[in-house]
Formats: C-alpha cells, structure tokens, sequence
C-alpha cells in the first residue's frame, strides 16, 4: 500500500508544476509526453506488483506442487544428533526406515521388520522448548 502511495506522489510531481503555469499558456507536448510516459511506467509498475502480490497468495492457497506420491511418507520421529546431524524414523508404506540424516548425505541405518512406533495412537510429543515456551506463556498471561 505505502508502494501505491509513493508510485502516486511520483506521478503527481509534473502535475505539481502544471499547477503553477498561468491558466494562458498550456502545458507543452515534451511536458505531456513526460507524464503519459510515467503514467505508463507507472501503471505497468502496478500491474508487476499486482501480480506478484496475486501469485505469492495463490501459492499459499494451492501449496506446493509436489507429487502425489509425498502422501506415503511420514516421518514418524526425528532427534537431533548435534548441530546439523539427526537420526530420523521414517514409515514408508508401512515399513519403518532408521534414517542418519547429515549435510548432504542420507543413510539407512535400519530396516524395521515391525513397526517401532503405532503411527494410529501417535500423540504429538511436546518438546523441551515447546513446554518451556507454554510456562513462559502462562507467566506472562497471569501478570
């Protein structure tokens, strides 16, 4: 919006001039040739943003176009091994996968022949920071 506002001033600056000329003598065809070409830079400027605006919000209402195949992989667990290495429990199609996650390499640790974790009775598991955060929370609410 400010963007619109700026673009609208930025316009108005010949016509500020136009203002000042007695009311005898007309604006010269350099003059308006000037504004109709700001006025169309403008306005395609306009449209740019538009768009974009458009775009950014139809991307956060269809999501990412990612295949149909995503639907069977679920990441049952994950823990952090240290800054950037994690270990990963993964169910694909019913079989569960011990996944060593790190920068640029994935490897299989383990197959599971059965299930580790019931993914139907699988709660959310509240995290260290998520309980310390909620605490937090409730203090601040009760001041």
């Amino acid at each position: 919006m400010k963007v619109l506002l700026v673009l609208a001033g930025v316009l108005a600056l010949p016509l500020a001039g136009w203002a000042d000329t007695p009311a005898a003598s007309a604006p010269s065809a350099t003059q308006m040739s000037l504004t109709a070409q700001l006025a169309q830079l403008g306005v395609g400027l306009m449209v740019v943003v538009a768009l974009i605006f458009v775009l950014g919000w139809l991307m956060r209402r269809i999501g990412p176009m990612a295949g149909q195949g995503g639907q069977h992989i679920r990441l049952v667990s994950s823990m952090a091994l240290g800054p950037r290495d994690r270990l990963l429990l993964v169910d694909v199609g019913g079989k569960q996968l011990l996944l060593g996650a790190s920068p640029g390499r994935i490897n299989t640790l383990h197959v599971f022949d059965e299930p580790v974790a019931d993914l139907s009775s699988a709660k959310p598991v509240d995290s260290d920071f998520a309980r310390r955060l909620q605490t937090l929370l409730k203090r601040e609410s009760d001041s």
